[in-house]
């Protein structure tokens, strides 16, 4: 990613800005009672707990498997004849540690009269499919939602996996904002037969 400022996180969760409550000038209080108020909140401001990046980085990551879980229940409810495997794992980045993505399954079809391995992700943002080393470009987390599915040499997560680029020229099988779509070009990937596909596009 590229270099950026860096960001400082607070939970947002734990700071509940008090209820405002009328209370007496100070000096008028002293002159009435002869004490000075020694309540907080007569004095400091409620303060924000800053987050580490690893408590941001577990909380992004436990969103997006939950994300990933639903996602693959909602795969699996569709047909019992297209069924994937749940394949679970997700990673956020060092930098930015409130966006990262989720590997949800994996499976093979063919494609072009080839057997292709591929991968199904979501993410907490959109960003292109890197054409070189760099997996994302051009990161936009304004749009909050990506799905995509790519074509892998490899295991999914290992350290030597990579995109086959060799299939459809950069290694994408699909990638788009809807879950609908996704969810369609997902089954359509594992769906047995031709059959299959011509129900799946009329959805």
């Amino acid at each position: 990613m590229e270099a950026q400022p860096k960001l400082r996180y607070y939970d947002a969760t734990a700071w509940r800005p008090a209820a405002p409550r009328i209370k007496p000038a100070s000096h008028s209080e002293f002159l009435r009672t002869g004490r000075i108020s020694r309540h907080r909140d007569d004095w400091f401001p409620a303060e924000r707990r800053y987050l580490t990046y690893e408590e941001v980085a577990a909380r992004t990551g436990k969103k997006l498997e939950a994300a990933g879980e639903t996602t693959h229940e909602r795969l699996n409810a569709f047909h019992h004849d297209i069924q994937f495997p749940k394949v679970l794992f997700h990673r956020t980045f060092p930098e930015r540690p409130h966006l990262g993505y989720c590997h949800v399954t994996a499976a093979s079809t063919y494609l072009a009269h080839r057997s292709v391995s591929w991968s199904f992700y979501i993410c907490n943002f959109f960003a292109q499919i890197g054409e070189e080393e760099q997996f994302f470009e051009h990161i936009d987390a304004e749009r909050r939602r990506m799905y995509f599915a790519v074509a892998i040499e490899g295991e999914p997560g290992a350290v030597k996996m990579r995109i086959n680029r060799d299939i459809r020229g950069n290694g994408v099988l699909f990638q788009t904002s809807s879950p609908q779509e996704a969810l369609r070009n997902v089954l359509m990937l594992g769906a047995p037969d031709n059959a299959f596909r011509a129900i799946l596009q009329k959805m």
